[in-house]
């Protein structure tokens, strides 16, 4: 489709009717690639969970559990893939599970995946306000207050929505290699040393030990939520070039890459410090020697300052990575008027930029609105900011990827039994499934430890409730439409990419 400069691109509804589209084109498979990886914040993902999972987790086995978590992903994947080959949306989850169990259910589990990035952006900014205010004060002796840091990234992560996808790309490919950088550095320099104090050990990988130590549960649900926002692709495929072909590779890539590179990074970390030596390291009071140790001792104190550093450029990294996704969502969701107002508002794209700016902007006062409500409580950014909105939002996007596995298999069935597979389209999202609803039950049994000192907050005990409600509001409203808007009803998740338009 030709697209005029300077005038939004436009796309079709299921009934013809044009809608503002993303600028197309716009990103390649590296591009989409990064953007998954961003969000999942190897970074973040190796200090702010491995540590806690050996002190209070499954030990040594922690890295066995990304083992076991790279597994189920990657079988999840495989359903969501083919899926993704045939339907191209902005909507991601919306627009599946519309085409797979109806609009009901792509409306609730739209609105419950919206949520979910939504409250995940300020969580980021959370921890990287803590990153950026302890860094500053351990190196610099400078004390800035915190808030000020969480003012600076809805700043950053505004602006690179406002212009566009390729902007974003381009910030976060600089993010993300300089974290995976030191943190592979760290890796290679123990295993060329020999693997630590005591030599290599294959213990920390023995899929057995994920399921062992003080409480297994709470290790293999941390090593699934050092996943989280991998699934991001789907939602760039109006985006990218032939992404048909793109976003099923840049998924398998996003998940397989980060499983190695998971695997590998905690594996050597333990490695390098010893058995023994890791847990006690990260169960001390700064649970982040298991990896300043090893990269001190092997790589040299100057590389500890900089991955310091790069905690701070790494959360930035995958908190502007979620603002996007949350942009896109609301975007998703406004262009097709299931509310007349929004499809004026957060459902247009900017004229130039082909970005959804108004979008971005909504989510940019939303997130600061739960900053704010956090700082006038006098909560910590960390314990409870991060914390307690990162483990709401991961419930919200795990029920949603349930959700969407047993999509994929009635989808199949009843469109395009033509493309039927006894393993890709039955037994992968099938097992994908039930594997989802099992780490669901992870993470509701074992929140309370999670929190650590905020288990006691009213904003946990609410968390699986908030979840219900917000799905139960999208079952309610596509309801109330189906009797009374038929023709609005009509369009949920059915906004797809012109050239790959499901019929």
């Amino acid at each position: 489709m030709a697209v005029d400069e300077g005038v939004a691109p436009t796309a079709g509804t299921a009934d013809g009717e044009a809608v503002h589209r993303l600028k197309p084109n716009a990103v390649g498979l590296l591009g989409v690639v990064f953007m998954a990886v961003a969000t999942a914040a190897p970074i973040t993902a190796m200090t702010g969970n491995v540590p806690f999972m050996v002190s209070a987790g499954n030990g040594v086995g922690a890295p066995a559990s990304y083992l076991v978590a790279m597994v189920v992903l990657a079988i999840f994947s495989v359903g969501f893939t083919s899926m993704a080959k045939h339907i191209t949306s902005t909507g991601a989850f919306y627009g599946f599970i519309s085409h797979g169990l109806g609009r009901t259910a792509g409306l609730a589990s739209g609105l419950l995946a919206t949520f979910a990035y939504v409250v995940f952006e300020p969580a980021l900014i959370g921890i990287f306000s803590t990153f950026a205010t302890t860094t500053l004060r351990d190196q610099t002796g400078v004390h800035l207050p915190w808030w000020a840091f969480a003012a600076l990234m809805l700043a950053i992560n505004a602006t690179g929505t406002w212009f566009g996808v390729s902007v974003a790309e381009k910030l976060l490919v600089g993010l993300l290699a300089t974290e995976v950088t030191v943190l592979a550095a760290m890796a290679v320099s123990v295993a060329l040393h020999g693997g630590g104090p005591h030599g290599f050990t294959f213990a920390p990988v023995d899929p057995v030990n994920a399921f062992k130590g003080t409480s297994a549960g709470l290790g293999l649900f941390f090593a699934f939520w050092s996943w989280v926002g991998f699934e991001s692709t789907a939602m760039y495929g109006e985006e990218s070039r032939d992404p048909k072909k793109i976003i099923p590779k840049a998924t398998m890539i996003s998940v397989l890459g980060v499983g190695v590179f998971y695997v590998f990074v905690s594996w050597m970390a333990i490695t390098g410090n010893g058995e023994a030596e890791a847990v006690k390291a990260a169960s001390s009071g700064n649970p982040l020697a298991l990896f300043f140790n090893p990269t001190e001792r092997y790589v040299g104190h100057w590389a500890v300052d900089v991955m310091q550093w790069l905690m701070i450029t790494g959360s930035l990294a995958c908190g502007m990575a979620f603002h996007n996704c949350a942009a896109r969502y609301l975007y998703a969701l406004g262009r097709e008027g299931a509310l007349p107002s929004l499809k004026h508002t957060i459902g247009r794209t900017h004229a130039r930029h082909g970005s959804p700016h108004i979008a971005g902007l909504v989510q940019t006062v939303v997130s600061a609105v739960l900053i704010g409500a956090f700082w006038i409580a006098g909560k910590d950014p960390y314990n409870a900011l991060y914390v307690l909105l990162a483990i709401l939002g991961t419930m919200a996007i795990l029920v949603v990827q349930a959700v969407c596995s047993f999509a994929v298999l009635v989808y199949f069935r009843r469109h395009h039994p033509e493309s039927r597979h006894w393993f890709r389209t039955f037994t992968a999202p099938l097992i994908g499934g039930i594997a989802m609803l099992g780490v669901v039950a992870l993470l509701v049994s074992n929140m309370g430890v999670a929190a650590g000192a905020e288990s006691g907050s009213l904003l946990l005990k609410a968390t699986p409730w908030l979840v219900a409600l917000v799905a139960a509001t999208g079952v309610g409203y596509a309801q109330y439409l189906k009797h009374r808007a038929p023709e609005r009803y009509a369009l949920l998740g059915r906004t797809v990419l012109e050239e790959a338009r499901e019929r």
